[in-house]
């Protein structure tokens, strides 16, 4: 998922693949080893899913213009992932409490 995001950020030919939409998104996914859930957060823009998977913050911030996401809706749509699919599941941001609890006491 890191690897595409990664592709994607910095070669014009994978965005413009990404962006035709179509089969050449679907074969653009298929040559990267996602599962069911990151390929479809990935082919549907899905910012919040993917910070939720796991997704680095820093190849988020890049992939959100290339959805047309100004900076402020990049941000609540990584809120919104949590409140829609629970805490950040892997990865550096990983939560070790529940969305409601306070992390080390703060």
């Amino acid at each position: 998922m890191q690897k595409l995001l990664y592709a994607m950020n910095r070669e014009a030919e994978v965005q413009r693949r990404y962006l035709g939409g179509g089969d050449g998104r679907e074969r653009l996914l298929a040559e990267y080893e996602l599962d069911d859930e990151e390929r479809a957060a990935i082919r549907n823009g899905d910012i919040g899913k993917l910070y939720v998977l796991g997704c680095n913050g820093q190849l988020l911030m890049h992939f959100a213009p290339l959805l047309g996401l100004p900076w402020a809706d990049y941000l609540e749509a990584m809120r919104e992932g949590v409140r829609k699919y629970g805490p950040v599941r892997a990865g550096i941001y990983a939560m070790t409490t529940g969305t409601g609890e306070k992390v080390a006491g703060v």
